[in-house]
């Protein structure tokens, strides 16, 4: 037996922060006490801050490692255990690997980003070397003509934790300002401005002809097989209502209020990102996140890119909604959204997935992680 007591700790449990003590026995939380304690094995936390660990269910972190720089590829297996260790640091002990699947003409080389990283996430899942806990979330871009073969030969892979149905054509979601899209591909390509205008053409004829049909092949696909599916960047009510009947029971990043409003009103679960909170609005024009929060329109919050964002981003929440309400969404909230019932809470039988911050002024700084009770940060 393998016990690890942690002592004048601010714990922050489900429903309020206690100062107390935490006790971890073969890799679960085994008892929560009130108080300090005076064992001498106990370790003094010095009033620091302890939550569980984080669950990310949306990172491209790992698109970041394997292209630290344009035209730079780095190698794959290499840059995943880089984006491990980062995710580890940043306190997050789950994290959902978000892989694209399809490519819409810009983006070359994500097709080898896709299939390199489910190769190395299985096999080092499998090593039992990773610091973190890697699942799969699968981004499929509807309109792209190889979406169907590069999803099919993974569509029954065991780690596969959310799917989410995207469409990054020009005009619609996130994209749905044409000049600004337009702007953006000609400063990130090497293109002329006739053939990023040729291309958006093409892209809108392509969705029209693919996008429905193979929407409905994807959620065929998934149908009764229990794994949460999200839209991605919806902008009207209409769309969310929709998703919500095809059985799309989760709104990632909603580009506008109106979108987020009904997708709380009528339980559909909304995913923020971190980096609008901490940023203090979107990079793109889109709806601030902490208005969501505001409107009681935000159950998770996800790094999107950048995973130490999150706890920051969760104390920034705080300050509206209070701590523990706050550290649910990068939690328990997530958890519960990838039916990972065995992690999310400082509560006795659950993981022990722990994570020590201490506060800088009132940037909250990682000093310790722990995994299934062991130290990983």
């Amino acid at each position: 037996m393998t016990e690890t007591i942690w002592t004048n700790a601010r714990l922050v449990l489900p429903e309020a922060v206690v100062d107390g003590t935490i006790i971890l026995r073969d890799g679960r939380i085994a008892d929560i006490q009130s108080g300090n304690c005076t064992a001498p094995s106990a370790v003094d936390c010095g009033g620091d801050i302890v939550i569980p660990g984080v669950v990310d269910v949306h990172t491209d972190n790992l698109e970041r490692q394997v292209m630290p720089r344009a035209n730079a590829r780095w190698p794959s297996r290499s840059a995943f255990v880089s984006h491990d260790a980062q995710c580890a640091a940043a306190g997050v002990t789950t994290v959902l690997d978000a892989l694209c699947l399809g490519d819409l003409g810009f983006d070359q080389g994500r097709d080898q980003t896709f299939r390199e990283g489910v190769d190395d996430l299985t096999a080092l899942s499998a090593s039992g070397l990773m610091k973190s806990e890697h699942l799969l979330h699968l981004r499929c871009e509807l309109p792209a003509r190889d979406m169907p073969g590069a999803l099919e030969p993974v569509a029954h892979h065991p780690l596969i934790a959310m799917v989410s149905l995207m469409d990054h054509s020009p005009g619609v979601g996130q994209y749905r300002d044409i000049p600004r899209y337009r702007a953006m591909r000609i400063r990130q390509t090497r293109m002329t401005d006739d053939e990023v205008e040729r291309r958006i053409a093409q892209l809108r004829e392509q969705r029209a002809e693919l996008r429905e049909k193979q929407r409905a092949w994807v959620l065929s696909l998934f149908a009764g097989r229990d794994i949460p599916l999200a839209s991605h960047d919806d902008e009207e009510a209409g769309q969310v209502r929709r998703n919500a009947e095809d059985g799309i029971r989760v709104a990632e990043f909603p580009v506008t209020m109106e979108a987020a409003e009904e997708a709380a009103r009528i339980g559909v679960g909304v995913i923020g990102g971190a980096p609008n909170l901490v940023r203090g609005g979107s990079h793109s024009g889109n709806v601030a996140v902490m208005d969501m929060v505001r409107a009681g329109a935000l159950d998770v919050i996800a790094s999107d890119y950048v995973p130490p964002a999150m706890i920051e981003a969760a104390f920034i929440v705080a300050e509206e909604v209070g701590l523990p309400k706050a550290v649910a969404m990068i939690t328990s909230a997530p958890a519960a959204m990838c039916r990972l019932a065995d992690r999310g809470a400082l509560a006795p039988g659950l993981r022990a997935d722990l994570v020590r911050i201490t506060r800088h002024d009132a940037m909250p700084v990682v000093r310790q992680v722990w995994r299934g009770g062991e130290r990983v940060a």
